[in-house]
């Protein structure tokens, strides 16, 4: 079962409203969140609004280089993983610390999940951003699972 939501957000305002009602939907339960979109669409802007809205303190950054950015401040915590340096032959290294991350109170975002080759198989919520011709963002979210359901459904509301 999936449903969608998608939002065309022309600026940062809009762009901080929807990550700001996106984390008023996700702070209670958490979630896990593939994201997806080309170099500089605004995949780690978005985390970095949502982690805002969370309340957490310290800075928020593309986890590139590290793979992982872990924040505790919140309420919830935040994990940020980036997949792009692992590619395809990497995934398999950390599938099952994904399956951890996907369990249990916390919010996790995973960047360029499409290296995850099917490797991530449990409920979550997908993100794809997209630029439109101009110059502002599509953002278009999907529930895999029922989990995830009654977020995607609050945005729209």
């Amino acid at each position: 079962m999936e449903n969608k939501y998608i939002r065309k957000c022309a600026n940062i305002e809009e762009t901080k409203a929807l990550a700001y009602k996106f984390a008023e939907l996700v702070k209670e339960q958490g979630c896990f969140v593939n994201l997806f979109g080309e170099i500089g669409a605004g995949k780690t802007a978005f985390v970095k609004l949502v982690a805002e809205a969370l309340g957490v303190k310290e800075k928020v950054t593309s986890p590139s280089f590290v793979i992982l950015n872990e924040y505790h401040s919140a309420s919830i915590p935040v994990y940020h993983f980036d997949l792009y340096r692992l590619e395809n032959t990497g995934i398999s290294t950390i599938t099952e610390e994904l399956r951890e991350y996907s369990e249990g109170r916390k919010i996790t975002f995973v960047e360029w999940a499409e290296f995850s080759q099917g490797e991530i198989p449990f409920e979550r919520i997908e993100i794809n951003v997209t630029y439109d011709d101009d110059d502002s963002r599509i953002y278009e979210f999907k529930s895999v699972g029922n989990k995830n359901k009654s977020v995607v459904e609050g945005l729209g509301n």
